[in-house]
């Protein structure tokens, strides 16, 4: 199916109803979405695209009185793959809207990684490998809740699943082929857990950079990020509009505790202390200093890697480098710069490069190089390793 196929645009019910019966029957459905979230907390759903190889349609969320239902009950079909490109912001709306994950779920921008193309690879420029299609992106930013949407802003829309069906047949192919059909499955656990698009605003501290140094400052910090992320979510807001990070960092250093003293921060605009948003800041900051000295929270810890682990680093990313190369798998997706980082201080380090497939892969000869018993070499242009049990021994 190419993006001239034809589509139909469903703004009814009833015959929503009938779509999602049809795609019931199918072995898989490409889906994804069109949103806009600049100005909101949540991001709010303007299209629904949905193909399967022989037929396409867009659903508009935003019509009078179109009901829903239908399509929650099809994500929840486990009889029928939902495959997304990247899904993880797809699946949070979903989760907002129906508390639904999709299940089962696959992610191409996953399943691609695992095949060979790269870090996170784009949509088209993924679709454009395989099919060799090329995308127009001239759409891309459009403004997807003004009605009525343009001819070319629908077809770019519906283009986003077409390609995407055959996109999806021939990873899955490549994965069925080279065995590697459960080391995506173990990815996609992730993506599959509601929990991954919870928002717990006791954690929303954790999104910061910590710049504070002792438990006081971190319980004043914990507090006003927990009160922002309430504030975000409740007027349907971006956290920034709500409260700068710096203005966060400050009141944690600061620890206003009156009005006074929360108008000499230079971060919040002037006549900040009068509303009412002052008022709950000081509030959350008199919590914090309520604290007892025993509850504080503890600030992470940061020890000092050992002298020889900015070199075992290094030569772990070239080994990384090597393996990946060599099995046509994505680096970042075997193991991250500060996984390799841990590694190198510790070789019992809690990272995913010593667990499942990525330790059978890169883990197990990491570890090797690490006690010195496999060296790299370079050999014809390309870096090798040796087992160093299997060199002769010179004679003295």
């Amino acid at each position: 199916m190419s993006d001239q196929t034809h589509f139909e645009v469903v703004c009814d019910s009833a015959r929503l109803e009938e779509i999602c019966r049809r795609f019931a029957d199918s072995a898989f459905v490409a889906v994804d979405t069109e949103f806009i979230r600049e100005t909101t907390f949540w991001a709010r759903l303007c299209l629904i695209q949905m193909a399967t190889p022989d037929f396409a349609v867009i659903v508009d969320p935003l019509a009078d009185d179109l009901n829903l239902a239908p399509f929650f009950e099809l994500l929840r079909n486990e009889r029928v793959t939902k495959v997304f490109h990247a899904a993880r912001q797809d699946v949070e709306i979903f989760v907002k809207l129906a508390d639904t994950v999709p299940k089962p779920l696959f992610d191409t921008q996953v399943a691609a990684m695992v095949c060979g193309y790269g870090d996170q690879i784009s949509y088209d420029q993924l679709v454009h490998r395989i099919t060799g299609a090329r995308i127009d992106k001239t759409s891309r930013y459009t403004d997807w809740q003004r009605r009525p949407l343009s001819d070319k802003q629908l077809n770019y829309a519906i283009s986003d699943v077409t390609h995407l069906c055959e996109v999806y047949l021939s990873l899955k192919a490549n994965l069925e082929e080279q065995g590697r059909v459960d080391w995506v499955a173990e990815e996609l656990a992730v993506l599959n857990d509601i929990e991954t698009y919870r928002t717990h605003p006791e954690n929303a501290w954790k999104r910061l950079k910590m710049r504070v140094k002792k438990p006081r400052q971190l319980a004043v910090m914990q507090k006003v990020a927990a009160w922002r992320e309430q504030e975000a979510q409740a007027r349907d807001m971006p956290r920034q509009r709500i409260l700068k990070d710096d203005a966060i960092y400050e009141i944690a250093l600061q620890q206003p505790q009156n009005g006074e003293q929360m108008a000499r921060l230079r971060s919040l605009p002037r006549g900040f202390e009068r509303s009412q948003s002052a008022q709950a800041l000081i509030a959350a900051v008199e919590e914090a200093l309520a604290i007892d000295d025993a509850d504080l929270p503890r600030l992470p810890k940061t020890r000092p890697a050992p002298e020889h682990a900015s070199a075992a680093a290094e030569l772990l990313k070239v080994l990384l480098k090597m393996v990946a190369e060599r099995h046509g798998v994505a680096a970042r997706l075997i193991a991250t710069v500060d996984d390799l980082e841990k590694l190198a201080a510790d070789d019992n380090a809690d990272v995913a490069a010593l667990k499942g497939w990525r330790f059978q892969l890169f883990g197990k000869k990491a570890l090797a190089l690490k006690r010195g018993e496999t060296a790299l070499f370079l050999g014809r242009g390309k870096v090798r390793t040796v087992n160093l049990e299997d060199l002769p021994v010179a004679a003295e």
